[in-house]
């Protein structure tokens, strides 16, 4: 059996003007990078942001598992099958973290015959967006630890200071540091942290940002640090916007790649879900609707995280409104929640199968509170049996939801193809009413229990003391009005990573609450989440090589 990568590496692909010009866009209105990669220019968006949109499918997932989901194999065999069927279709979807590539995750090109390419491109540095990203988060950095050693005229307290650096590698080393050491002219010595790149506010900005414009007002926003009277200091404070903006000015513009079909597909901007707000940029999908009919977007991990983000964050911020929800499980990993060993996931056993439904059927109550119409689809295994398929899809109908079996994996869009029917089916034939969980103007404490309580199915809400004593002052300083970013597990519905299926009665705690002030909302830590990871015992990386051809193994 072929690996993804060399799936990937035998495809002949499309030079991407071709690509573009599927979609009538100009060749003079792409920033090419080599002949398979391009930037979307401005020129462009001025020319199309007044059509109307089309339609706008999520891709979102039950508790990702060990058995694994596919939730972006699904998302890029959905676009193909689209355009197989004969429909106008464009995928919209981030850009994978080098942490995870050289970790234990892998990348985020979708799986074989599935996938956008140049794979290896875009799981390593790509158009160099997320350089740009780690570079201005860290331009602020120094910028701010420059002002203290220069004077600091701004009264800044160094133990206040809240603005980390990042870099987008798995390095536990760097949670907690200390900088400043040596000389006198070395810096004033100081607790720091680094946190992955994709969990910068910088990266939440991009992705949130409507233009250049927008992007320099929310950059000036970040809040730094604190001076001796507790008052908030700003990167606009700091004088650093402009440098940061003329960073990022290649970096804002949407990216364009093909998939293995040569489906057209944007991918921009990656924030990880389970430590920030988990989707593709705003720019992206706007620029997708104005040019296809049908537009399948993802948001990261299961859908208690990124679909939660995309419509409590995302499309509450830019005014976006899904007109459906593919909800993707594999019937692995629901046996695995209902607590069978990866080991026996190929063995036929109903009885597993539903005991651990129960976490697809918490998705499916959820995904209807936001009043979107649901398809579930299986991502297929060989290993799947008619008894199980037939048990699957008659609980999803009965809980509302409609069903299609999907063997994009194997088939690319051919195997896609009675999904992508129901889509249409459903588009057709169902209206969205989407609607946000909770009203702004409720208080941060109760966006908070709101979101615990009606997506984890927690019974209470604990705050640690800094948190309580944050969340006082982020509401003092006038931000209680917006959406609530919560950092938590994407193991499980609960906090708690151990706690498989539809755990209930539990507690989430929050550990740490901070407002990212220019991404426009407020971020709470639960349990025990690190939005710094580490690398395994054995991490992807050790697999990895190149020859002296300059192609690439390991990499999946």
């Amino acid at each position: 059996m072929k690996t993804d990568i060399e799936i990937a590496q035998e495809a002949k692909m499309e030079p991407i003007k071709d690509v573009a010009a599927k979609l009538s866009i100009n060749e003079d209105e792409l920033e090419f990078y080599g002949k398979y990669k391009a930037k979307l220019g401005d020129e462009l968006w001025e020319r199309i942001k007044d059509r109307p949109n089309g339609k706008l499918v999520l891709v979102t997932a039950i508790n990702p598992t060990p058995a694994g989901e596919g939730k972006t194999t699904i998302t890029v065999g959905l676009g193909q099958a689209l355009n197989y069927i004969g429909k106008k279709a464009v995928i919209a979807l981030r850009e994978p973290s080098l942490g995870p590539c050289f970790g234990i995750k892998g990348g985020a090109a979708g799986g074989g015959y599935a996938q956008v390419v140049p794979m290896e491109d875009l799981n390593l540095h790509f158009t160099g967006d997320f350089h740009a990203i780690t570079s201005a988060n860290n331009l602020l950095a120094a910028m701010l630890d420059n002002h203290i050693h220069q004077g600091n005229t701004l009264g800044i307290d160094p133990k206040q200071v809240v603005w980390k650096r990042c870099v987008d590698m798995n390095d536990r080393a760097l949670r907690n540091i200390v900088v400043g050491l040596g000389s006198k002219m070395d810096g004033v010595v100081r607790e720091d942290h680094f946190v992955i790149s994709v969990a910068s506010e910088i990266m939440a900005i991009l992705c949130l940002a409507e233009d250049m414009q927008d992007l320099k007002v929310r950059l000036g926003k970040i809040i730094v640090a604190y001076n001796y009277k507790g008052e908030p200091v700003t990167a606009a404070d700091l004088k650093a916007v402009g440098a940061m903006a003329a960073l990022l000015k290649d970096a804002i513009k949407p990216n364009m790649i093909q998939t293995l079909e040569h489906t057209p597909a944007i991918v921009h901007g990656g924030p990880f879900a389970n430590i920030a707000h988990g989707c593709n940029s705003v720019r992206a999908t706007r620029m997708a609707l104005k040019m296809a009919d049908i537009v399948v977007t993802e948001a990261g991990f299961g859908a208690d995280l990124g679909a939660e983000k995309f419509f409590d964050i995302k499309c509450r911020m830019s005014g976006l409104k899904p007109d459906a929800v593919v909800l993707v499980a594999t019937v692995r990993a629901l046996k695995y929640n209902g607590g069978v060993a990866k080991a026996d996931l190929g063995q036929e056993n109903v009885e597993a199968l539903k005991k651990g439904i129960v976490n697809l059927e918490k998705h499916i109550e959820n995904l209807h509170k936001y009043h979107v119409p649901v398809i579930v689809t299986l991502n297929a295994f060989v290993s799947d049996t008619p008894a199980e398929l037939e048990f699957v899809q008659k609980f999803c109908e009965e809980k509302g939801a409609s069903f299609a079996l999907a063997r994009v994996w194997e088939d690319g869009g051919r195997g896609g193809e009675a999904l992508a029917r129901k889509v249409v089916d459903t588009l057709e034939t169902k209206e969205s009413h989407f609607t946000p969980l909770y009203p702004d103007d409720l208080s941060l404490r109760e966006k908070i229990e709101t979101v615990a309580r009606e997506i984890y199915g927690a019974a209470a809400v604990t705050y640690s003391p800094a948190a309580a004593k944050a969340l006082d002052r982020i509401e003092s300083m006038g931000f209680s009005n917006m959406p609530v970013c919560m950092a938590k597990t994407q193991y499980s519905l609960s906090d708690n990573a151990n706690l498989l299926g539809r755990p209930e009665g539990f507690t989430v705690n929050i550990r740490e609450v901070y407002v990212s002030a220019g991404a426009g909302f407020v971020v709470a830590i639960t349990g025990a989440i690190m939005t710094m990871p580490g690398l395994p015992k054995v991490p992807a990386a050790e697999g990895i090589d190149v020859d002296e051809s300059g192609r690439i193994t390991g990499l999946f």
